[in-house]
């Protein structure tokens, strides 16, 4: 019997795989009420489930657990299965075990999920049948098809916590900064967490610009400004402009490219090097990287209004996004306006408020915490909204030129169902004022 912890769209994926495969399963929830619970019962996956408090009989004839990665280790159900040693992985590690294609991993603090999509979009471009999945939304589980050539499989943290064993091709950390430290002991912890997808890895891709991961024996390399002699892929900036290069020879340059920010030229060198690894074609993926839009919510161009430009970077859920985002139009623009606040994680965010003060002309703040975060910011022009749409039409009247850039830095649930919810309400708001 295999249990399945947690009903969401992770166990709902799982749960169908058992059906499908005549495989005896449970499912329990913590909550009366999970999201998939409708779904499911339509799907007729409910015949041996439960909701509510976890209870030991839930472990009763059980061989095996599945558990949703937002169930913490912490959870009463986890201590009470690893006391009767029973076994738990992750959906990822239940994938592996039937995939027949190989698969690529990739994790980081930030820009997994634009390098997950980038590489995909390469790959299809050329010509292998790919299935883009995992973290970045659609579950490994539903992604398993028979005439899969290749998996690109964005990985969280909390997924590769519960991954004892997956055979990837390969795999890349894209970088790591304090994040979902409200989830583990320590930084130390989180840092061990992300590294722990080299423990599954055929061959190693490091960022050799990544301090925390250069260390590490890896197989291939890149970087931005440095190491060319050993990188498959390296950039540098000449003038305004970043150079990609291959092993020496120029491929792309960062005008061609309809993303900007020096973080998006190290996803792009994550994507070619993993790719490259693979055997996909140099022409198809630099083809594939000039096409490629970026991603919803991830320093996402919106719209121009009266000289100002509108982005959408609702994804940013820690300061280091937020850094990010706010130096990589500082490339482009003189003027910035920020919007952010919502609900602070525990993490330091004074280097975020010294780049704010340094680079951001004015900033409205939104949230839980607005007011806190208010008393560490001196620019001259500091405003507090309610909502979104008064956030927008504030900074709308005091953006002199420039870009408005909706960059959190923070938790959307104090206002916002998720970070969709908050970027696809900016953009209405900015694209009704037009």
């Amino acid at each position: 019997m295999k249990l399945i912890l947690g009903l969401g769209i992770t166990g709902l994926s799982v749960a169908r795989f058992f059906y499908k495969n005549d495989i005896s399963f449970r499912i329990a929830d913590s909550r009366q009420n999970p999201p998939m619970l409708d779904i499911a019962g339509k799907e007729g996956l409910l015949a041996d489930s439960y909701f509510g408090e976890w209870s030991k009989p839930l472990l009763e004839g059980v061989t095996e657990i599945i558990i949703s990665p937002g169930i913490a280790e912490a959870e009463t159900i986890v201590d009470w299965s690893r006391q009767q040693s029973i076994s738990i992985i992750s959906d990822i590690e239940l994938f592996g075990r039937f995939s027949k294609a190989p698969i690529i991993g990739i994790t980081g603090s930030n820009g997994k999920s634009t390098v997950t999509q980038l590489l995909g979009e390469m790959a299809l471009a050329d010509g292998k049948n790919t299935v883009i999945c995992g973290n970045i939304g659609n579950p490994v589980m539903d992604g398993l098809i028979d005439h899969a050539e290749l998996y690109i499989v964005e990985l969280s943290s909390y997924q590769l916590d519960y991954t004892n064993n997956i055979d990837l091709l390969a795999g890349v950390i894209t970088n790591i900064s304090p994040d979902h430290l409200d989830r583990y002991s320590s930084y130390d912890d989180y840092i061990s967490s992300k590294l722990s997808i080299y423990n599954y890895c055929k061959y190693k891709v490091v960022n050799l610009k990544e301090a925390l991961v250069s260390e590490v024996e890896g197989d291939n390399f890149y970087s931005v400004d440095g190491y060319d002699e050993i990188c498959d892929f390296s950039a540098k900036k000449i003038g305004g402009l970043y150079e990609v290069f291959h092993q020496g020879n120029s491929v792309i340059i960062s005008n061609d490219l309809m993303v900007i920010g020096k973080h998006n030229i190290e996803n792009l060198l994550a994507a070619l090097t993993l790719g490259y690894r693979f055997g996909l074609s140099i022409k198809a993926m630099t083809q594939a990287a000039i096409d490629f839009k970026g991603l919803e919510h991830r320093l996402e161009f919106v719209s121009t209004r009266n000289n100002v430009d509108y982005y959408n970077d609702s994804k940013s859920t820690n300061a280091i996004s937020t850094k990010t985002a706010i130096n990589a139009l500082f490339e482009k623009y003189n003027n910035v306006t920020l919007i952010a606040g919502g609900i602070s994680k525990k993490e330091d965010y004074s280097e975020l408020f010294r780049l704010i003060n340094e680079k951001v002309s004015a900033v409205v703040l939104i949230g839980e915490c607005r007011n806190d975060f208010s008393k560490q910011i001196t620019v001259p022009n500091v405003e507090i909204a309610e909502s979104m749409e008064k956030a927008v039409l504030m900074a709308t009247s005091i953006a002199q030129g420039g870009a408005v850039l909706l960059s959190p830095g923070c938790a959307s649930f104090d206002m916002f169902v998720d970070f969709n919810d908050r970027g696809e309400t900016f953009k209405r708001h900015v694209l009704e004022g037009i």
